[in-house]
């Protein structure tokens, strides 16, 4: 029952707005009552650090992955792009509110999102570091600007990508894996 809350709390932010949508509107979506939802969690608002952080915690866990590989790091780099692009096909309605919603959440609760937030850009940062180091990336470039490019590039990505649009996310991935590895030269 506490995923099933989740997943429809997801689509109503989604769709309404975390402060348009009231934990009466969650029950009702659900046939439950409002014990039910109090059951699971204290407040509309630790259901929303729940599903921020089940949400970032899944990144960052599939990030530990791509980054523990023996791939190159242009190969990781590829990878982490295809994560996030395939990460909102998959889950977009999770990503809107991950994207939107933050705003909602206590200082306390913020603080600690933004950290994992900030540890996911950091892994970002090391890959292309290490990239530079091992003459896989160009010599200059400055890692932590690019790594606010690239998230702010695929990240993004929520607002308009629609997966059953004319271009998948495998094709977005490759695309924009292109073009931040490429450039338009």
């Amino acid at each position: 029952m506490k995923e099933d809350i989740k997943r429809q709390s997801i689509l109503l932010f989604e769709k309404k707005g975390f402060s348009e949508t009231s934990i009466q509107d969650i029950v009702e979506a659900l046939g439950v009552t409002k014990g039910t939802f109090y059951y699971y969690f204290t407040s509309k608002e630790q259901l929303l650090m729940d599903i921020h952080l089940g949400y970032i915690d899944d990144l960052l866990e599939s990030q530990g992955k791509i980054r523990q590989s023996q791939l190159s790091n242009r190969e990781k780099l590829e990878q982490l792009v295809a994560l996030l692009i395939t990460d909102i096909a998959n889950h977009g309605p999770s990503g809107k509110v991950f994207f939107r919603e933050m705003r909602h959440l206590s200082e306390k609760n913020a603080v600690e999102v933004k950290a994992k937030r900030e540890k996911f850009r950091k892994n970002l940062e090391k890959i292309i570091s290490d990239g530079i180091v091992e003459h896989e990336f160009r010599q200059g470039l400055e890692p932590e600007m690019i790594a606010f490019a690239i998230l702010g590039v695929t990240n993004w990505s929520y607002q308009w990508f629609n997966p059953a649009g004319g271009i998948s996310a495998d094709q977005l991935a490759s695309i924009y894996g292109d073009l931040i590895l490429n450039g338009i030269v």
